[in-house]
């Protein structure tokens, strides 16, 4: 069956117009005050907790205000251990130490729902939504942004992610007060488009190359929680042993499963290149065969322009297709991967 046929395709070829659709919503809506937070909380479940990973780091970086990341599960049966005990806002209002950024495709996640609610309630906090669909959680925030554009009808998510993500960063800048940011983000549909189509095939090829087994996918800083989305992705899709390290970190043991059936893939950024390639290469000369995405002198080169804080989305389109070619050359539906549903939603 031809790669036209399926959902994800379309999704994944498509989303640079969800990008768009993205930086209309954010640029649009009436976002809060930062001043008024001592702390933003980002959480989700599956691909929307790697997306607040990526989210948390950068609104720390663009910021200089604490932020974290957490598991919706964790936000709901252990906060304890995530919001300071004793801390909660009075209910009048006049002191929010947190906003939690609640994100969810379908915005019926359980646990992401049923964190809200409880954050809301316990907390008198505030809460902002990033979703796909206006449902549950959307009706739940104080401010929604839903980026129907990013809708998709296939399991693993490619579009609707890298929409959502698109807006996380938009939201970041806009927090920060940085203009120059959003206006560089208007670069990021067109850069898309042209990546998607000058590396399709390298994609493809990498995908279908059965010879490896185990897939690496290194990124440190902003770029971790997008490590880990890509590897979700090839074990979600291609049922293939996949991990995400930082790229230092993966020296320290990891690097002894690395030989001649291993892929490692690198998520380079420009601050920290010299020592992020030196992993890569190291890794090539156990026998691994190494990847590089980075904005210039790499497998995939995005030759963008755009700041390296609001750039991220460009890595996610090939690793994508990386993902799907691999699925359909081991025999796979890509769009129904095993023992997975769109929506993960529990009787709590």
């Amino acid at each position: 069956m031809p790669p036209e046929n399926y959902a994800t395709y379309r999704e994944i070829k498509s989303q640079t117009e969800a990008w768009r659709n993205a930086l209309a919503v954010v640029n649009g809506a009436l976002l809060p005050d930062a001043t008024r937070y001592e702390q933003i909380i980002f959480t989700g479940c599956g691909s929307t907790y790697y997306l607040s990973l990526a989210a948390a780091a950068l609104y720390q970086e663009l910021t200089g205000c604490a932020a974290c990341a957490v598991p919706a599960s964790e936000l709901l049966l252990n906060p304890q251990t995530v919001v300071q005990v004793g801390r909660a806002a009075s209910p009048k209002g006049d002191n929010l130490p947190s906003l939690l950024v609640a994100i969810s495709r379908s915005g019926t996640t359980t646990e992401t729902v049923k964190a809200g609610e409880k954050f809301k309630a316990e907390r008198h906090a505030d809460v902002l939504v990033i979703t796909n669909y206006d449902t549950t959680l959307a009706n739940l925030g104080d401010v929604s942004l839903v980026i129907t554009g990013g809708q998709e009808e296939s399991v693993a998510q490619t579009r609707s992610f890298a929409s959502m993500y698109v807006a996380a960063n938009a939201f970041c800048a806009r927090l920060a007060g940085r203009r120059d940011l959003l206006d560089a983000m208007n670069k990021l549909p067109e850069t898309g488009d042209w990546l998607i189509s000058h590396y399709e095939a390298f994609a493809k090829e990498i995908g279908e190359s059965l010879d490896s087994d185990r897939f690496y996918f290194l990124g440190s800083g902003i770029r971790y929680g997008l490590a880990c989305e890509a590897n979700l992705k090839m074990k979600e899709m291609t049922l293939t042993h996949s991990e995400p390290f930082h790229f230092l970190e993966f020296r320290h043991g990891p690097m002894s499963m690395v030989n001649e059936k291993a892929v490692v893939v690198g998520l380079l950024s420009e601050s920290n290149f010299s020592h992020e390639q030196a992993v890569l290469n190291e890794m090539h000369a156990l026998g691994g065969k190494t990847v590089a995405l980075a904005e210039l002198d790499a497998d995939v080169s995005f030759e963008s322009r755009i700041p390296e804080s609001v750039r991220g989305v460009l890595y996610l389109p090939v690793l994508q297709l990386m993902a799907f070619y691999r699925s359909l050359a081991k025999g796979l539906n890509p769009d129904r991967p095993k023992n997975l549903t769109a929506v993960v939603q529990l009787d709590m």
